[in-house]
């Protein structure tokens, strides 16, 4: 009778503002919980409560310290995490973020969430492209399972490491309905205060980090374009975190003083619906994604989607979207399209939260627990199953 693997997810690389990685591991532990899996999760000590309601059923074992640096935590992974796996009665590691713990003692899974790294240099420049460009080769051939989000990353990630497509584990992300779904108007009210807009004013919104993968210079550009003569212009709101692009600033400078840009900052994930559901149009003009979330969350909001097809995202937004391409002129085109056709956008809208039903953490725990079977079984990893004590409530 085969046994469902033992799974240690580590949670400690994500940070305590949630962006699209720190969603996905908080959904997919609480998806993999719900579906009865064997789960413990280590996490930084701000996030064991956290944890301890999306995986109610699960073991939760606190870091004892806080890892607020990239050093920290790296060296923790390296040295301490494989400590807590020999102690606990688990059968493999999951590292969700790219690193993996070389030296341990039990099969690790990783997942990879895109190839950018390798296919846009340019935007990920110095220290950090050469670490995660390394880091993806060692996990390719150290881990016994790599998971990707899309079979674009598969694709993207076999061609620049030279493994296999079929090596790779393709687990969809999910989107949470009961948090993104079309907006009440109260909910709508609430994203317009935190944005300092209008009650009624429109605006085009965008979410992300501010980071030179997103695009965002060719973006205000292309609202600069797409506003131009028009007697009551919508708001730009970028909202995310500020990121590393400095285009940005200059991009935002150049804007012409009867044109509105609002910059919120990151965002608590209760005020998203509001944000992009609330939008005219939802612009989220990436040079490339491995999955591409916002898009994802946008479209179950009910939002008129403006993307491109760059990697992943078409594999997101199917014909329930509108794309462009990435210059300041396709965007604007594009753009002013959309703002000129309100039928367009309500067919986009429609079609947008049907698709989004197709995506669920349910299905994306399902394949994640395939690929915890399959590094169960790996040749790769020769480590004979153990019943350790178990031990809950331990510190890390």
């Amino acid at each position: 009778m085969r046994t469902e693997p033992r799974v240690l997810l580590d949670a400690t690389a994500i940070p305590a503002e949630r962006g699209g990685v720190g969603r996905y591991v908080d959904h997919l532990a609480a998806a993999l919980d719900s579906a009865g899996a064997a789960l413990s999760v280590v996490c930084q000590p701000r996030d064991a409560e956290t944890f301890s309601q999306l995986a109610p059923h699960s073991r939760i074992v606190p870091a004892v310290e806080e890892l607020g640096s990239r050093p920290a935590r790296l060296a923790w992974e390296q040295t301490t995490l494989p400590r807590i796996a020999r102690r606990l009665p688990v059968d493999l590691i999951h590292s969700p973020h790219y690193t993996m713990p070389l030296a341990a003692s039990l099969p690790v899974v990783v997942t990879l969430h895109d190839a950018t790294f390798f296919s846009d240099r340019g935007v990920h420049l110095g220290v950090k492209g050469r670490f995660f460009r390394g880091w993806t080769r060692t996990s390719v051939r150290r881990a016994a399972v790599c998971v990707v989000p899309s079979r674009a990353t598969a694709s993207e990630v076999a061609h620049y490491t030279g493994a296999r497509t079929d090596d790779f584990v393709v687990a969809y992300h999910g989107v949470d309905t009961t948090t993104f779904h079309p907006p009440a108007p109260d909910v709508v009210a609430a994203a317009r205060r935190a944005c300092d807009l209008a009650p009624d004013e429109p605006f085009v919104a965008f979410l992300g980090t501010l980071e030179p993968r997103k695009n965002v210079p060719a973006l205000v550009r292309a609202f600069i374009r797409a506003c131009a003569g028009r007697p009551s212009p919508p708001a730009l709101v970028l909202a995310g975190a500020q990121g590393w692009d400095d285009a940005v600033e200059p991009a935002v400078a150049a804007v012409p003083s009867h044109l509105r840009v609002r910059r919120p900052g990151h965002l608590p994930v209760e005020l998203l619906p509001g944000l992009l559901g609330g939008a005219t149009v939802v612009a989220y003009p990436s040079l490339g994604e491995g999955f591409g979330l916002p898009v994802l969350e946008a479209m179950a909001c009910g939002a008129a989607v403006l993307t491109t097809r760059k990697l992943a995202l078409p594999e997101v937004g199917g014909d329930a979207v509108a794309y462009s391409g990435t210059g300041a002129g396709d965007i604007a085109a594009a753009l002013s399209d959309l703002l000129d056709d309100p039928q367009r956008r309500a067919d986009l809208s429609a079609a947008a939260v049907e698709r989004a039903q197709d995506f669920t953490w349910a299905a994306s725990a399902d394949a994640h627990r395939e690929a915890y079977d399959r590094a169960a079984r790996s040749d790769r990893h020769h480590q004979n199953r153990v019943d350790r004590p178990e031990e809950r409530g331990e510190t890390a």
